[in-house]
């Protein structure tokens, strides 16, 4: 299928911003470049990505923001070789994920990848240790689950079932998770989304002592604007394509962010 590309005006200020980012020499992890995404529904087509253009760098927060339908899922379920582009290209490293066969990105998802969901997915009988040792059992060179625990300060509830833990704590078991395998990459997707404020904070604070302990490289999507404001950049979506982006000069603290 051959597409017309659109650039607007905010694709080329995303260019510039890429640019800039360059310049302060971060190593560039992702590198997407005329994605389109249409999924066929029989005879309906929707398109969720219009020729987007993106980059993510080495120890960087980046927060894809939008409403729900925006492409920012879709978005972040290609970087994740979870899904395709229709057309267009995607790298990860020297990894062409969208040439890769399922095998390919299998490997990919395993060794390089760490994801984050809206909901735990956590295994019900067993405690939040083991919930973590499930992955390092697959990985080439994990930490060990006390380790990832206490990073996300759970040091003391290592022992207890999901059951036996609150929403953020349960979260926070699904972090320790994702980075077991120390990952290169975090791939977020709404982690706050059904939390509160207070308890919306105590997990973003454990994405960010990741971030800075770790030097992993984080992308959160989320439609919470207020979240915007703990990236090093912020890419906002609409109608499947960027619409805006925005570098923060600091981080804000987390203390100072409400919703």
């Amino acid at each position: 299928m051959t597409m017309e590309s659109d650039k607007s005006r905010e694709a080329d200020a995303e260019k510039a911003d890429t640019a800039s980012l360059k310049m302060d020499g971060r190593r560039q992890i992702f590198e997407a470049r005329g994605l389109w995404k249409i999924y066929d529904m029989g005879e309906v087509k929707v398109t969720a990505l219009r020729d987007v253009d993106f980059d993510l760098f080495d120890g960087e927060i980046l927060v894809l923001l939008g409403a729900s339908g925006s492409g920012k899922s879709t978005l972040l379920n290609i970087l994740g070789g979870l899904d395709k582009p229709t057309e267009g290209s995607v790298r990860y490293r020297d990894i062409i994920l969208s040439e890769s066969d399922d095998f390919q990105l299998t490997q990919y998802r395993r060794k390089h990848v760490g994801f984050v969901f809206q909901f735990y997915n956590l295994i019900p009988s067993l405690t939040a240790r083991e919930n973590v040792e499930l992955v390092t059992e697959i990985s080439d060179d994990p930490m060990p689950p006390e380790e990832a625990l206490e990073l996300v300060g759970l040091e003391d509830r290592m022992d207890h079932f999901p059951a036996q833990l609150s929403g953020g704590e349960q979260q926070r078991v699904a972090i320790a998770r994702a980075i077991a395998k120390r990952p290169n990459v975090l791939l977020c997707d709404e982690p706050t989304g059904a939390l509160d404020l207070e308890t919306g904070r105590i997990v973003l604070r454990a994405l960010e002592r990741v971030n800075e302990d770790l030097g992993t490289a984080i992308a959160v999507i989320t439609h919470n604007a207020a979240i915007s404001a703990m990236g090093d950049r912020v890419i906002q979506m609409s109608s499947g394509r960027i619409s805006k982006t925005i570098i923060n000069e600091k981080r804000a603290p987390l203390e100072e962010i409400e919703w």
